[in-house]
């Protein structure tokens, strides 16, 4: 079934037809449902690589996760894919599993042209080429940042959300706090670090480097980092910790010691994912705007796709500090 035969079982033109693909707002109400009811009764499907010769446009955007069995990231891809398709164009996804190479194998797709644009939910290659990258190509990053690079960038601030999280734990009066970051290589783990000693000096109390775990973003690692600040000789009655599956890990190894939370250990997470609100106890945690991050990352990509006007680059949406029973009792 070409294009052709779809304009003449409705009766219009070719060149109609395509502008129903492309551009339906430029065709009347009335043609354009004549020619989509034709469409979906024959089940016509454009020839994608003629469109594009045609367009130099694919319609493809091309969204890159550092670990797509995250919940976290599920959340954002919907928001992104929310806005894309109705604005006409698809998602396909590239996860790197936290590989750079894998990202920059990603990157090769742009670079051929055979996606759009492209949404990095991680950014771990080198900044000078994602800042060369930028200049010639569609390109947002989301949830993950670089310091001091000119990219349309959607997060929030992680410094602040941490120092927002350890000070909850601060009011509820504990002074022995411990952070178990994610891996220090990611600019998130050094940010809410940052945000977590902020919050420790600003009440004068003292970091004890013993305190400070590293983990791999994981319910294991966690679990088992856990365990080590669990068996010093004073060990913490409150741990921050860099999201909520880890944090699950966390109140795992605390139940399988013998603790009670959050009577013996107050637990706080990030990220509020669904789980949050299954696990027992129900987990304190900062919310990230997830949906929202999506949604706007999406659309600050159509702009420069678009090639319209971008007076702002950087968007810093707002979280909030959810209270639950891992840092209060009854």
């Amino acid at each position: 079934m070409k294009m052709s035969d779809v304009a003449k079982l409705a009766n219009v033109s070719a060149a109609t037809v395509s502008r129903v693909l492309s551009n339906p707002e430029k065709v009347s109400l009335e043609t354009r449902e004549r020619v989509l009811d034709v469409i979906n009764k024959v089940n016509y499907k454009p020839h994608i690589v003629a469109r594009q010769f045609r367009t130099q446009e694919t319609k493809i955007i091309l969204v890159v996760v550092p670990d797509i069995t995250s919940a976290f990231f599920a959340k954002v891809l919907r928001g992104i894919e929310h806005v894309a398709l109705k604005n006409g164009y698809q998602v396909i996804l590239g996860d790197t599993e936290n590989d750079v190479e894998r990202e920059n194998s990603y990157i090769d797709l742009l670079l051929q042209k055979q996606v759009d644009g492209m949404v990095l939910l991680t950014a771990k290659i080198d900044k000078n080429k994602l800042e060369e990258l930028s200049n010639e190509f569609p390109l947002v990053l989301a949830c993950e940042y670089v310091d001091g690079l000119n990219v349309p960038t959607v997060s929030i601030d992680n410094i602040s959300s941490a120092r927002k999280a350890t000070e909850h734990l601060i009011q509820l009066g504990h002074t022995k706090i411990a952070h178990i970051t994610g891996p220090m290589s990611v600019i998130l783990s050094r940010d809410r670090l940052k945000g977590y000693k902020q919050a420790m000096i600003s009440h004068d109390l003292e970091i004890e480097p013993s305190y400070i775990q590293e983990a791999d973003r994981t319910f294991e690692s966690s679990y088992n980092q856990t365990l080590k600040l669990l068996s010093l000789a004073t060990p913490p009655t409150g741990i921050f910790v860099f999201n909520d599956e880890m944090a699950m890990g966390t109140i795992k190894a605390a139940k399988d010691s013998g603790l009670t939370v959050p009577d013996d250990l107050a637990v706080v997470g990030f990220d509020n994912i669904k789980m949050a609100t299954v696990f027992e106890p129900n987990l304190t945690t900062i919310d990230q705007p997830k949906f929202a991050i999506g949604q706007k990352a999406m659309e600050l990509l159509l702009q420069l796709i678009n090639g319209e006007p971008m007076k702002k680059k950087k968007f810093v949406m707002k979280d909030e500090l959810i209270i639950r029973d891992s840092t209060k009792g009854e």
